[in-house]
């Protein structure tokens, strides 16, 4: 079953979480229809998280941010690797989960490369889509958390923040 709009418009801090071993289903150009389970996620929580995009306000890249939960931000990183972020919330709320880990690969550049990831996903929508979505699958999980990594930029406090989510094995 695939997530709804409600599962998403949900506080980040609880969608990033519940994310953890949900299904990513990825429809490839050759009709190749590939599954995977998500094992690491990273919150990020509107303009007041310095680490989040949004921190800078409304931008031209950050504009899928403030659609509805469920919609694709994506963004190139070092000019090379694309990271996929799911926007959770509501419309105006910027908050989105980076996904950082699917089965055994770890990285999100490394995600956005086996799931062939680039510009023309940025604001699609998840609940629509028909070449990736999530499902539930009603597995219980465990996971730990940790700090996001690569926010040194956004100071102590913010860099601090254990918002990042890894599914226990």
């Amino acid at each position: 079953m695939r997530l709804n709009k409600s599962f998403f418009e949900r506080d980040v801090l609880e969608v990033a979480p519940n994310l953890l071993g949900k299904t990513l289903v990825r429809v490839f150009n050759n009709n190749e229809i590939s599954k995977f389970t998500i094992t690491e996620v990273e919150a990020y929580r509107g303009e007041e998280d310095l680490a989040c995009h949004a921190s800078k306000g409304r931008t031209a890249r950050t504009e899928a941010m403030y659609l509805n939960g469920g919609t694709i931000y994506v963004y190139l990183i070092y000019g090379m690797y694309w990271m996929l972020n799911f926007v959770t919330s509501k419309i105006d709320n910027p908050q989105a989960v980076l996904i950082r880990g699917i089965d055994d690969i770890k990285g999100p550049g490394r995600v956005s490369k086996i799931l062939q990831i680039d510009k023309r996903f940025y604001a699609k929508n998840l609940i629509d889509s028909n070449i990736i979505w999530v499902e539930e699958n009603n597995i219980k999980t465990k996971y730990t958390t940790d700090v996001r990594i690569g926010i040194d930029y956004a100071g102590e406090f913010w860099k601090n923040k254990k918002w990042r989510f890894i599914l226990k094995k």
